[in-house]
């Protein structure tokens, strides 16, 4: 028995269909007893449990094989991380007491580094769950493919799409989130001692790549243009952020280049679904 939380998202939902598509059994986390209706119907065991709450996370966890572990995205955190924080001790203490068999905690592409981000919670998850007694692997997963969504209406309006990341030929490690599932899945179900790292991407993409797969995929001309640096916060603010500083300092990191994988690119897993592919499944969804 596999216990997953996250599984109402697109990367614990896959990590889910993979086992069970395996032939396991799966336990899914959920913050509300309606939203685990869909799994229980798929023969899946259902706890009810916010990840901040370390009693109800040891009643998921207790007895199972393994555990799948999402840090709930924040990006708008409060200066200290703070949500992240209270998340990831509920988790730990859940962990330390339960003792599931292993662990794999979804992390990220920069995860080591040192300079402050938006990132920085998965640096913190890492290094609170890294000193936990059971096996433990951290999946440092690429720039998401499907962070293309914020795109596809722009793209199919007026065939340009605002690009924070730059320059436009510059490429990032990007990964889908089906492999994401199916690559933790496959960590599960592996046997190891301590801790461990693994980091995955699909394809090294560049934001030009991602227009010509949105043109491909909408059957007319697209192209990025650059959003100015120097607007940026006035923007996110704008949007409602109250402290944007660490979104931005995170796209400075994958412009300037130090948010990176620590290995090279023949030491990363790789993925095999193709960005053109998920374009497809974005346009098709906001159809």
């Amino acid at each position: 028995m596999f216990a997953i939380t996250g599984i109402t998202g697109q990367v614990g939902g896959a990590v889910a269909r993979s086992l069970i598509a395996a032939g396991k059994g799966v336990r899914a986390v959920v913050r509300d007893a309606d939203k685990g209706v869909v799994w229980a119907r798929q023969g899946c065991e259902v706890a009810v449990a916010a990840l901040d709450d370390a009693e109800a996370l040891k009643k998921a966890f207790a007895g199972t094989e393994g555990v799948f572990f999402l840090l709930p995205p924040v990006f708008d955190p409060a200066p200290d991380f703070d949500e992240a924080r209270r998340v990831i001790a509920a988790v730990r203490e859940a962990l330390t007491v339960t003792q599931p068999g292993k662990a794999v905690s979804l992390s990220t592409i920069g995860a080591q580094s040192q300079r402050p981000n938006l990132l920085q919670q998965h640096t913190l998850q890492e290094h609170a769950l890294g000193t936990l007694p059971l096996p433990i692997t951290f999946l440092r997963a690429a720039w998401f493919m499907e962070n293309s969504a914020w795109d596809v209406a722009s793209a199919r309006t007026t065939g340009v799409i605002p690009s924070f990341l730059y320059p436009l030929d510059k490429p990032v490690p990007m990964v889908a989130t089906a492999d994401i599932g199916r690559v933790a899945a496959e960590l599960l179900q592996e046997s190891w001692q301590g801790k461990r790292i693994v980091e995955l991407e699909g394809a090294r993409l560049t934001p030009n790549d991602v227009a010509a797969g949105f043109a491909r995929v909408l059957g007319r001309e697209v192209r990025m243009q650059v959003v100015p640096r120097a607007t940026w916060e006035a923007l996110f603010r704008a949007q409602g952020m109250q402290n944007p500083t660490p979104r931005i300092q995170m796209l400075d990191g994958f412009n300037e280049g130090w948010i990176d994988f620590e290995s090279d690119a023949r030491a990363t897993r790789k993925g095999t679904v193709p960005l053109e592919s998920v374009l497809r499944e974005l346009v098709a969804r906001a159809a």
